[in-house]
């Protein structure tokens, strides 16, 4: 298994040399604070860059966000998928929030290092975050039905990209149920589409619009 930054020059080969340098850092970066605080599971430190940064560019494969977008990631952890997004996207900005002070502060130290500047993380719940923004991204934080009154309020109603304004949820697993409990208009992507590893056979793009 490719376990180092070379797997995603290979599904995006169309990398800056400051991208590049900026997905090499990682590694380091996330290895230096998990030996600190437990930002991701420790089994995962080797995996960093299937289990945690591909996964995270998944979104990329079906949007491309554009230049002056706003982009909210909710319950980010230590920095997933907000801040893989934001080295691909440096022309869009990118606010991620978590209710885990110790990790954003990990998120904001980690932006730092790399020279990350359209990156800006925050203590908060997502319900306390005022302003629009034209995409909320987030991983698997809780069920659909109880995430999306945290934040149905907080997409802007004009949309600039080909794709509408909304919510872009990374899930794994059988959706089918949570879907029709939430009672939302959604279209689900499977991740398998797009990258070839195992570890993607069952994880899925949740895409909610707001038309």
């Amino acid at each position: 298994m490719n376990t180092n930054s070379e797997i995603v020059y290979r599904y995006f080969p169309d990398l800056t040399a400051l991208q590049k340098k900026q997905f090499d850092m990682l590694s380091d970066c996330y290895r230096d604070w998990n030996a600190k605080i437990n930002v991701i599971s420790r089994k995962d430190v080797d995996s960093l860059y299937i289990r945690h940064v591909l996964h995270s560019l998944a979104i990329a494969k079906y949007i491309k966000f554009l230049p002056g977008e706003r982009i909210l990631d909710v319950g980010t952890g230590g920095g997933f998928p907000g801040l893989p997004l934001a080295i691909l996207f440096p022309e869009t900005d990118f606010l991620l929030v978590d209710s885990i002070g110790k990790k954003i502060k990990v998120v904001n130290e980690v932006a730092s290092t790399i020279g990350l500047k359209n990156l800006k993380g925050v203590h908060s719940r997502a319900e306390a975050i005022d302003g629009k923004f034209n995409f909320i991204v987030s991983r698997a934080v809780t069920r659909l039905k109880d995430f999306y009154p945290w934040v149905k309020d907080k997409v802007a109603r004009q949309s600039i990209n080909a794709i509408p304004n909304g919510i872009l949820y990374l899930k794994g697993g059988d959706l089918e149920e949570e879907i029709e409990e939430s009672g939302l208009d959604t279209t689900l992507i499977p991740i398998a589409d797009y990258f070839s590893e195992d570890f993607f056979d069952t994880k899925y793009i949740v895409y909610i619009p707001f038309y």
